[in-house]
């Protein structure tokens, strides 16, 4: 049960620190009383997000306070989530305030982080401003995505399922050319199994393996050098023909990407198999851009893939209601917390950065950032496959061996009884509990 509910009477004059003297931190006595303040906490924090609603900033933050009192990014899953959703709720009020006109907030700066996050000792403070000094953060995001692509099943399982879709619709291929274009390659994790599978199903003993050309696109032309020179040497130790391009988007720059596809679809090799890769790339649409996810399916479509490939969260964050927006994202969020939380130690270094610069960034941007700058735009399964009909692809039913392999993934690197996997509308989920996640689906 929560010590008190009566915040202080002083009013804070910055809604992102403490309050002077805040209510009593949590008491808990058994199982059942954390149960019952996790769920006090949680309504505290919908009741605060209804009141930002309302404009009525006052009697949020003195909600605020009392939950910034009783939740720590050093907690159990429920102190973390509310921690960070309320830190969020303080820089979306701060923002409002100072910009009446602004729906919300746009960007997650060095200095809004380290103001909105509770430090237990100078040691972590110094810690946290030392990995975050350098304004250009790309290779902490690379450290990050490394950290999530190994402590939780949900990177692996979108890059596995994926390719054994590929893998799957090129089979009949035999030693011919593989092109895959990929929205979204990042470091390039996905693509090693997928190129070892390729070299080891040669139709003929004595002929090479097929060939394999991959258009990687990103915004940082180094890091797609850098993951270019890395599958460039995996390909060579396997003996498999390889190519790889780079693709540069400009930020957000999704008609210029547009350009490009075109581009690429004038400039096809004759005899090649194409597969594009959509692995957590769609998401970027906002909702109101019909006419541009129109433009760029069409062009998609002009390539005449054997495979599209789709991976995205399942949730609805792109609601243009902050109510309902925010109350998908607490939904989602607990899910992923609460596994963090059975699958790593408290103590974890990396299960804790992992939550603020991770999942923190995301949650902020989902409830403080302005619509159309909004990059959590992520939509529930049944909202892409109408949308992917509308656009002429016909779904391609995932195969029971991704639902093994993906099976496979989850006992020996992530033996947790709470992930599950379903089948559902010819595409494959992964959850926590009786929350899907993440889908995998193929299209062509």
């Amino acid at each position: 049960m929560l010590a008190s509910f009566k915040s202080s009477s002083s009013s804070s004059e910055d809604a992102t620190t403490t309050t002077e003297n805040p209510p009593p931190p949590l008491c808990l006595a058994s199982s059942s009383a954390s149960s019952s303040a996790s769920h006090h906490l949680r309504r505290l924090l919908f009741t605060a997000a209804d009141f930002v609603s309302q404009s009525n900033f006052s009697a949020a933050q003195n909600l605020l306070s009392i939950l910034s009192a009783n939740s720590s990014p050093y907690g159990d899953s429920t102190e973390r989530l509310v921690h960070l959703f309320s830190k969020a709720l303080s820089i979306r009020i701060n923002r409002q305030q100072q910009d009446p006109t602004a729906e919300n907030v746009a960007t997650w700066t060095t200095n809004e982080m380290t103001s909105s996050t509770v430090f237990t000792s100078s040691v972590c403070k110094e810690q946290f401003l030392f990995r975050t000094k350098n304004n250009n953060n790309s290779e902490f995001e690379s450290c990050y995505y490394l950290w999530l692509n190994q402590l939780t099943p949900f990177i692996r399982f979108g890059h596995l399922t994926a390719n054994q879709a590929i893998l799957d619709a090129t089979e009949t291929n035999g030693d011919g050319a593989l092109h895959i274009l990929d929205l979204d390659i990042s470091q390039g994790l996905q693509w090693p199994p997928l190129m070892q599978a390729l070299a080891e199903r040669s139709s003929n003993p004595n002929s090479p393996p097929p060939s394999l050309r991959i258009t990687g696109c990103g915004r940082d032309v180094t890091g797609l050098n850098r993951t270019g020179d890395r599958l460039t040497r995996f390909a060579n130790s396997l003996g498999l023909q390889f190519q790889f391009h780079t693709l540069v988007i400009v930020e957000e720059d999704l008609a210029g990407l547009l350009l490009q596809i075109r581009l690429l679809a004038l400039s096809a090799v004759q005899g090649e198999t194409i597969a594009v890769n959509c692995v957590h790339f769609l998401h970027r649409f906002s909702n109101d851009d019909g006419d541009m996810i129109g433009h760029f399916l069409s062009a998609i479509k002009s390539l005449n893939p054997r495979i599209v490939t789709m991976a995205e969260r399942e949730a609805n964050h792109g609601d243009h209601s902050f109510l309902n927006r925010f109350a998908e994202a607490v939904d989602h969020y607990v899910a992923i917390f609460d596994s963090l939380e059975a699958t790593l130690p408290p103590n974890s270094r990396e299960r804790l950065t992992l939550e603020q610069r991770w999942f923190g960034k995301e949650i902020l941007d989902v409830v403080a950032a302005k619509a159309e700058e909004r990059k959590q735009r992520h939509r529930r399964f049944e909202i892409w496959e109408e949308i992917m009909k509308r656009f002429g692809f016909v779904n391609v039913p995932i195969g029971s061996f991704a639902f093994s392999q993906a099976k496979l993934l989850l006992r020996l690197h992530y033996p947790s009884e709470g992930y599950n996997l379903q089948f559902l509308n010819n595409s494959l989920f992964l959850g926590w509990q009786n929350r899907p996640l993440f889908f995998v689906s193929s299209w062509k």
